[in-house]
């Protein structure tokens, strides 16, 4: 069942064409990569999905909703939640505020309940608690939950902001270059961690430039080549497929 379809989506900035006309679709519980050169436009695309970006022309379905105008919090609460290339955390907080920080679109509770200290808000707050430290223990930083954030490893902090947009309940996750940075032991951690969260019936979309990541997670890729989405199929299709091989290692002239 598809989850996500973008059809004929444009973003212009300026004269720049950042992505042309673009149609693409993922189903439900699939990890799904979007790759391409730099400047390709994936992660506008992203930003186009998640409502930072409006889009000039085409339209954006999620879950059944129309994501089109939607503000990002709108976004969030319709179960769309993502990282970013640069990691973005609040390195001062703990690493359990942090992820405390992700729940906040699924509280219920008001000014008024939290002001007064309310039954209903002392047991909502106690669920987030609960949530929070079992996202925490997901991804195996459960015994650093009073650390500061920023005192955590690099991968570590980057398996802390997938912990912070999984406790937004999500049912897609994007991941910007997850990979990134990371090394060969951090790596294989991280493909372990999206088999675990797609078997959580969450669909997963993330751009990455380690082809050798892409092409052992992803079950679908989808490749981006100036602004304009030039293949997409299983990792062996797309592989095979002419057009990606130009794309990444450029034609022979002769």
């Amino acid at each position: 069942m598809l989850i996500l379809t973008l059809s004929s989506v444009t973003k212009t900035f300026g004269g720049l064409v950042a992505v042309a006309g673009v149609s693409l679709a993922a189903e439900r519980g699939q990890i799904v990569g979007l790759i391409g050169p730099n400047g390709a436009g994936k992660t506008t695309v992203f930003n186009l999905i998640t409502g930072s970006v409006k889009p000039d022309d085409g339209h954006i379905f999620f879950a059944g909703h129309a994501l089109t105008g939607l503000r990002p919090h709108r976004i969030v609460s319709l179960g769309i939640a993502r990282t970013f290339q640069t990691i973005r955390l609040f390195p001062k907080l703990t690493v359990l505020d942090n992820v405390l920080s992700g729940c906040h679109c699924r509280l219920s509770s008001g000014v008024v309940a939290s002001l007064l200290r309310l039954p209903s808000q002392r047991q909502e707050e106690k669920l987030v608690l609960k949530r929070a430290m079992e996202e925490l223990e997901f991804v195996g930083l459960a015994e650093a939950w009073t650390s500061q954030a920023g005192s955590l490893a690099y991968g570590d902090q980057r398996r802390l902001e997938i912990a912070r947009a999984l406790a937004a309940e999500p049912k897609l996750l994007m991941l910007d270059e997850p990979a990134g940075g990371m090394n060969e032991q951090e790596t294989h951690n991280l493909m372990k961690l999206i088999g675990r969260i797609k078997d959580r019936d969450i669909t997963v979309m993330l751009i990455e430039h380690d082809m050798g990541f892409v092409m052992q997670v992803c079950q679908k890729i989808m490749v981006m080549e100036n602004g304009s989405l030039i293949a997409q199929g299983t990792p062996l299709e797309v592989q095979s497929d002419p057009r990606v091989v130009e794309a990444y290692l450029g034609q022979d002239e002769d």
